[in-house]
């Protein structure tokens, strides 16, 4: 890979990004310093800087990143799904993957979320959630237009439960010490979802 030095500037806000999640990863976000960020890049707080006034400006483009992957890897999932009770399925296996994948995310976002003042990056979070629980009440009234989805079932209700049950996934994965964990449980813990939601034969 070519130096940091010799990146172009978007390339270099993403690496920039894309090391902020890995140290996430591996320690308290809250914790992690310009100057780790620095060093684990192999170049200077200045340089960093040139791109992010500040650390909130740093963490609000983390934020954006995170939103603009989750959300398109779910439309991609969606998309590729024979129906809406397979769109939803696909989505939850999705997101999970994408934690597995960056298990720096999760910690990120609990922390924004925990703070009692309004920070970009907890703004732009809270946005995901928002948009994340819309797609999936769209897709939830999918279902009970094609007869697949129980006609009485409260979307919005179903929508913050489906989130819910990934983010209790990942909470107990943090707590293990085993993101992997979540790929064998989610399976099983959506056959469950599916049962509650679906019309009854």
């Amino acid at each position: 890979m070519e130096p940091p030095q010799k990146l172009s500037a978007e390339k270099r806000k993403n690496i920039t990004i894309e090391t902020v999640i890995e140290l996430a990863g591996q320690q308290n976000p809250s914790e992690i310093t310009t100057a780790a960020i620095a060093k684990h890049m192999g170049v200077t707080q200045g340089a960093l800087f040139r791109h992010y006034a500040t650390k909130d400006d740093l963490w609000q483009a983390v934020m954006e990143w995170v939103s603009i992957r989750l959300l398109d890897r779910l439309d991609e999932a969606a998309r590729g799904a024979s129906s809406p009770i397979e769109s939803m399925k696909a989505m939850f296996l999705s997101h999970i993957e994408f934690v597995a994948d960056h298990p720096g995310v999760p910690r990120m976002m609990f922390g924004e979320l925990q703070h009692s003042e309004s920070t970009p990056a907890k703004r732009m979070a809270q946005t995901l959630i928002k948009n994340y629980r819309e797609r999936l009440c769209a897709v939830i009234e999918e279902g009970k237009k094609c007869g697949e989805v129980s006609p009485s079932l409260d979307a919005e209700a179903a929508a913050v439960l489906f989130i819910g049950m990934v983010q209790g996934l990942v909470m107990q994965s943090l707590i293990s010490g085993d993101m992997g964990s979540m790929r064998v449980a989610g399976p099983s813990l959506f056959a469950i979802y599916q049962r509650g939601v679906a019309v009854k034969a």
